[in-house]
C-alpha cells in the first residue's frame, strides 16, 4: 500500500472558504470556536465540562441503550454508550442523511474521521474517554437525495414517494432494488457479504432508519461507533427551552442573518450555504413535516389547517416535543444540547454552514464545537497505480481538469515545442520598439501599432492551438489513456468520494477496505489522500 498527499488548496475541488480556514487566515476567526489542532481540544473539554449536565448525560445513555436493544453490537460500542453516563466521557460526532446503501465513499471517511480523532484524542488525553458518534439524520424530508447509490456507472435507485421524515419510511419496494443488485454484484465471496448486508439491513427491518442503524452498526461496530436518532421524545425534552425560544424570540434568525451579511461583505467567493427563516422549527407527525411560521399572531403549520396561539403552542411543545424538528440551522444546536461533543466533523458543504452559527451559539450560551473538514481520499488500484506511473501523470496531474491535464502532458511528450511563450515574448519586445518610434514620429500612429501587435500575439495563439490539436491528433492513443484513466478515478469529472459507492471497492478489498481506511487516514493531517491499495 502507498500513501500521497496534496494539499486541498491545490485539489481544485474545495471552496474558497475552506481553503482560508485550513490556512487560518485571521479574519475568519470570529465565525468558529477553536481551530482543530490536538492542543485545543484540551480548552474544549474544559469548556464542555461545565456546560453539559449530569442528567443530560443520564437521559442520553437511557435512550441509546434502548434504541441498540433490537440489534447486535460490538462490547466496545456498548462500552462506549455506558460510559457516556460519566462527567470525563466526550463524543465526537458526524452526521449524515439515511442515504441507500451509505450513498457515496464520504460517507465511510466521516465515520473513519470520528472513530480517529477518537482514538489520537484518548491517547494525548489518557484521563478522559472519547466516543465516536454517527448523528442518522432521521428527520430530514429531502428523499431525492438519498434514494438511490451510484455502482460501475449505474444508478441504483428507490423509486417511492415519500412524505414526512425520511427515518420513519417504510423500506417497502426495496426487495426489486435488492434483486437487481444481486445481478450486477456477481457471485464472489465479496458479492456475497454485500448481498446479506444489503438484504440483512433493508429487508428484515422496516424503517429506513432501523435499517441505516443495522447497516452503520455492521460495517463499524468493531471500532466502537455509536449511532444516534435523535427523533426522540426523551432528547427533545432535554431541548424544550431553545425550541420555546426560538417560537417566542426567533434568536437564530436575527444573529444569523448579522452573520451572513458579516461573510458577505467579508469576500464576494464565499458562498452562504445556508438562509435562515423567521422560525427555523418544522412540525413532524405521521408523514407530515411542513414549516411552522407566524402570522396575523397566529402560529401555522404551512401546507396544512394546523394553527396555534402563543399558549397553545407552548403547550404542544411540553406535552409534545418530538414533533419539533429544527431545519439545519437549528440542528447543529440539538446536536451541541443533547451531547457531551467537542467536535463535529463534516464536508466542505456542512462546515460552512456551520460557520455561519457561531453568533447563534454564542447568543443561546452553548459551546461551540471544534470544526473539522472531514478526511477526504482517492483511492487507486495497484493497476491504475501502475497506468499513472506509465503515463507519466504524477499525483498534482491527476486533478487537473481534463483539458489542462490533456494540454500540459501533451506538450510534455510531444516531439516539437508546442510552448510559443518564447516567441510572444519576442514579439512583444519588438513592439515595444515600435511604440516609443511611433511617440518620436507621430502619436497617432499609436492605436495602428496597438492593433498590430493584438493580431500578431492573436495569430500566435492560434498557430499554437492548431499545432497543439494536430499533436493531439498524433499522439491519440496516449491521449485516450490518459482520459481513461482519469474517467476511472474522477467519474462525472467529479470526485471519486462523492460519486462512487463503497461496494465496489468492498469486491476488490473484501473485509480489509475499513481497516486499511482506520489505519491510514489521520482527520487532523489536513490534507487530501491518495491511497494505493
Amino acid at each position: 500500500m502507498q500513501q500521497n498527499y496534496i494539499p486541498f488548496n491545490k485539489t481544485g475541488y474545495f471552496s474558497s472558504l475552506i481553503d482560508d480556514y485550513l490556512s487560518q487566515k485571521s479574519e475568519l476567526k470570529p465565525f468558529y470556536n477553536r481551530f482543530p489542532s490536538i492542543e485545543n481540544f484540551k480548552l474544549q473539554i474544559e469548556e464542555k465540562s461545565v456546560s453539559h449536565s449530569a442528567q443530560s448525560r443520564i437521559i442520553l445513555t437511557k435512550v441509546l441503550k434502548n434504541q441498540y436493544n433490537t440489534i447486535a453490537t460490538s462490547e466496545l460500542t456498548l462500552q462506549n454508550i455506558e460510559s457516556l453516563s460519566s462527567s470525563n466521557t466526550f463524543t465526537i460526532t458526524t452526521g449524515h442523511q439515511l442515504n441507500l446503501f451509505t450513498g457515496p465513499l464520504y460517507f465511510l471517511y466521516k465515520i473513519v474521521s470520528t472513530i480517529n480523532l477518537s482514538k489520537e484524542l484518548k491517547t494525548v488525553y489518557p484521563e478522559y474517554n472519547f466516543v465516536p458518534v454517527y448523528w442518522m439524520a432521521t428527520e430530514d424530508h429531502d428523499f431525492d437525495e438519498i434514494n438511490y447509490f451510484n455502482f460501475k456507472g449505474k444508478k441504483v435507485h428507490w423509486n417511492k414517494v415519500s412524505n414526512g421524515a425520511v427515518g420513519e419510511l417504510s423500506t417497502e419496494g426495496l426487495e426489486a432494488v435488492f434483486n437487481l443488485f444481486s445481478q450486477d454484484l456477481g457471485v464472489t465471496k465479496h458479492a456475497d457479504y454485500l448481498k446479506n448486508l444489503f438484504k440483512n439491513a433493508y429487508l428484515q427491518h422496516h424503517k429506513l432508519a432501523d435499517a441505516t442503524r443495522y447497516l452503520a452498526n455492521e460495517l463499524f461496530k468493531d471500532f466502537g461507533l455509536v449511532i444516534i436518532d435523535a427523533n426522540n421524545t426523551e432528547l427533545k425534552k432535554l431541548f424544550i427551552p431553545f425550541i420555546e425560544n426560538e417560537l417566542i424570540n426567533q434568536t437564530s434568525f436575527g444573529t444569523v442573518s448579522k452573520t451572513n451579511n458579516h461573510l458577505n461583505n467579508l469576500s464576494t467567493t464565499y458562498k452562504i450555504q445556508v438562509n435562515p427563516r423567521e422560525i427555523n422549527l418544522f412540525y413532524l407527525n405521521q408523514n407530515l413535516r411542513e414549516r411552522i411560521v407566524y402570522e396575523d399572531d397566529v402560529y401555522k403549520v404551512v401546507n396544512t389547517n394546523i394553527t396555534w396561539k402563543k399558549e397553545e403552542i407552548l403547550s404542544e411543545v411540553s406535552n409534545f416535543p418530538k414533533r419539533f424538528s429544527p431545519n439545519v440551522i437549528m440542528r447543529p444546536l440539538y446536536q451541541e444540547v443533547i451531547l457531551p461533543n467537542l467536535c463535529y466533523i463534516g464536508g466542505g458543504g456542512e462546515l460552512a454552514y456551520w460557520f455561519q452559527l457561531k453568533d447563534y451559539f454564542d447568543k443561546v450560551a452553548i459551546p461551540f464545537p471544534v470544526l473539522l473538514l472531514r478526511s477526504s481520499v482517492l483511492i487507486k488500484t495497484e493497476s491504475q497505480h501502475k497506468k499513472l506511473q506509465n503515463l507519466k501523470i504524477s499525483t498534482e496531474d491527476i486533478f487537473l481538469k481534463r483539458d489542462a491535464l490533456i494540454n500540459k502532458k501533451v506538450r510534455e511528450i510531444s516531439n516539437i515545442d508546442i510552448d510559443f511563450s518564447e516567441q510572444k515574448e519576442t514579439l512583444k519586445n519588438q513592439f515595444e520598439y515600435l511604440y516609443k518610434l511611433a511617440e518620436q514620429t507621430d502619436k497617432s500612429f499609436l492605436g495602428a501599432v496597438k492593433a498590430q501587435e493584438i493580431k500578431q500575439i492573436k495569430g500566435l495563439e492560434n498557430l499554437e492551438k492548431r499545432l497543439l490539436k494536430a499533436q493531439k491528433s498524433k499522439l491519440a492513443d496516449e491521449v485516450l489513456m490518459m482520459t481513461d484513466i482519469q474517467n476511472e478515478l474522477f467519474p462525472n469529472n467529479s470526485l471519486q468520494e462523492r460519486n462512487t459507492n463503497f461496494s465496489e471497492f468492498y469486491l476488490e478489498y473484501g473485509e480489509q477496505l475499513i481497516p486499511k481506511l482506520i489505519e491510514n487516514l489521520n482527520p487532523l493531517e489536513g490534507e487530501f489522500s491518495i491511497l494505493t491499495l
